[in-house]
Protein backbone atom coordinates (compact mmCIF):
# COMPACT_ATOMS: atom_id res chain seq x y z
CA UNK A 1 0.00 0.00 0.00
CA UNK A 2 1.46 3.33 -1.00
CA UNK A 3 1.24 6.18 1.51
CA UNK A 4 0.53 9.81 0.66
CA UNK A 5 2.99 12.22 2.28
CA UNK A 6 2.42 15.79 3.37
CA UNK A 7 5.32 18.10 4.14
CA UNK A 8 4.98 17.20 7.84
CA UNK A 9 5.03 13.44 7.29
CA UNK A 10 7.88 13.81 4.76
CA UNK A 11 9.98 15.67 7.33
CA UNK A 12 9.27 12.95 9.92
CA UNK A 13 9.56 9.80 7.76
CA UNK A 14 11.99 10.68 4.98
CA UNK A 15 14.26 13.69 5.49
CA UNK A 16 14.04 16.76 7.68
CA UNK A 17 15.55 19.30 5.28
CA UNK A 18 14.66 22.14 7.65
CA UNK A 19 17.18 20.88 10.21
CA UNK A 20 20.00 19.69 7.98
CA UNK A 21 21.30 20.38 4.51
CA UNK A 22 23.09 17.04 4.09
CA UNK A 23 20.81 14.25 2.88
CA UNK A 24 19.98 11.97 5.80
CA UNK A 25 17.21 9.49 5.09
CA UNK A 26 15.40 8.77 8.33
CA UNK A 27 13.42 5.68 7.27
CA UNK A 28 14.10 2.14 8.42
CA UNK A 29 13.44 0.59 5.00
CA UNK A 30 14.58 1.79 1.57
CA UNK A 31 11.92 3.95 -0.08
CA UNK A 32 10.56 5.08 -3.40
CA UNK A 33 8.89 8.49 -3.44
CA UNK A 34 6.55 9.05 -6.37
CA UNK A 35 6.03 12.72 -7.24
CA UNK A 36 2.74 12.89 -9.16
CA UNK A 37 -0.38 14.96 -9.90
CA UNK A 38 -3.98 13.81 -10.28
CA UNK A 39 -4.27 15.33 -13.77
CA UNK A 40 -1.13 13.57 -15.08
CA UNK A 41 -1.85 10.71 -17.50
CA UNK A 42 1.54 8.93 -17.15
CA UNK A 43 1.20 9.22 -13.35
CA UNK A 44 -2.11 7.35 -13.54
CA UNK A 45 -0.42 4.62 -15.58
CA UNK A 46 2.38 4.34 -13.02
CA UNK A 47 0.11 4.20 -9.94
CA UNK A 48 -1.06 0.55 -10.31
CA UNK A 49 2.54 -0.57 -11.01
CA UNK A 50 3.69 1.05 -7.76
CA UNK A 51 0.77 -0.52 -5.87
CA UNK A 52 1.81 -3.91 -7.25
CA UNK A 53 5.44 -3.33 -6.27
CA UNK A 54 4.40 -2.23 -2.78
CA UNK A 55 2.74 -5.65 -2.33
CA UNK A 56 5.61 -7.61 -3.89
CA UNK A 57 8.26 -5.82 -1.81
CA UNK A 58 6.16 -5.60 1.35
CA UNK A 59 8.34 -5.24 4.49
CA UNK A 60 11.39 -4.55 2.25
CA UNK A 61 10.64 -1.25 0.48
CA UNK A 62 8.27 1.59 1.41
CA UNK A 63 6.52 3.44 -1.39
CA UNK A 64 5.37 6.99 -0.74
CA UNK A 65 3.47 9.42 -2.97
CA UNK A 66 3.77 13.20 -3.02
CA UNK A 67 1.05 15.22 -4.73
CA UNK A 68 3.05 17.96 -6.48
CA UNK A 69 0.00 20.23 -6.63
CA UNK A 70 -0.65 20.07 -2.87
CA UNK A 71 3.00 19.93 -1.79
CA UNK A 72 4.70 22.53 -3.98
CA UNK A 73 7.47 23.16 -1.47
CA UNK A 74 8.56 19.50 -1.57
CA UNK A 75 8.49 19.56 -5.36
CA UNK A 76 10.64 22.71 -5.40
CA UNK A 77 13.18 21.32 -2.94
CA UNK A 78 13.74 18.27 -5.15
CA UNK A 79 13.66 20.25 -8.37
CA UNK A 80 10.68 18.38 -9.79
CA UNK A 81 10.02 19.80 -13.26
CA UNK A 82 8.38 16.83 -14.91
CA UNK A 83 6.08 14.19 -13.49
CA UNK A 84 6.00 11.41 -12.73
CA UNK A 85 9.39 11.53 -11.03
CA UNK A 86 10.53 8.92 -8.56
CA UNK A 87 13.12 9.41 -5.85
CA UNK A 88 14.82 6.16 -4.83
CA UNK A 89 16.11 6.36 -1.25
CA UNK A 90 18.56 3.64 -0.22
CA UNK A 91 19.70 3.26 3.38
CA UNK A 92 22.94 5.14 4.10
CA UNK A 93 23.49 6.40 0.54
CA UNK A 94 22.43 9.37 -1.55
CA UNK A 95 19.05 9.16 -3.27
CA UNK A 96 18.67 8.85 -7.02
CA UNK A 97 15.96 10.40 -9.17
CA UNK A 98 14.27 8.76 -12.15
CA UNK A 99 11.86 10.58 -14.47
CA UNK A 100 8.91 9.27 -16.42
CA UNK A 101 6.49 6.38 -16.14
CA UNK A 102 9.08 3.61 -16.15
CA UNK A 103 8.02 0.04 -16.90
CA UNK A 104 7.80 -2.33 -13.95
CA UNK A 105 10.90 -4.32 -14.90
CA UNK A 106 12.99 -1.13 -15.03
CA UNK A 107 11.75 -0.06 -11.59
CA UNK A 108 12.60 -3.54 -10.26
CA UNK A 109 16.13 -3.19 -11.65
CA UNK A 110 16.51 0.16 -9.85
CA UNK A 111 15.15 -1.43 -6.65
CA UNK A 112 17.83 -4.11 -6.99
CA UNK A 113 20.73 -1.85 -8.09
CA UNK A 114 20.09 1.35 -6.12
CA UNK A 115 18.05 0.20 -3.12
CA UNK A 116 20.00 -3.10 -2.88
CA UNK A 117 16.77 -5.05 -2.31
CA UNK A 118 15.76 -8.34 -3.90
CA UNK A 119 12.30 -9.91 -3.84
Amino acid sequence: MTELLSKETFLAKVFNYEEGKEWNYSGELPAIIDFYADWCGPCKMLAPVLEQLSEEYKDKVVIYKVDTEAEQELSAIFGIRSIPSMLFCPIGEDPQMAHGALPKNQIEKIISDVLKVSK
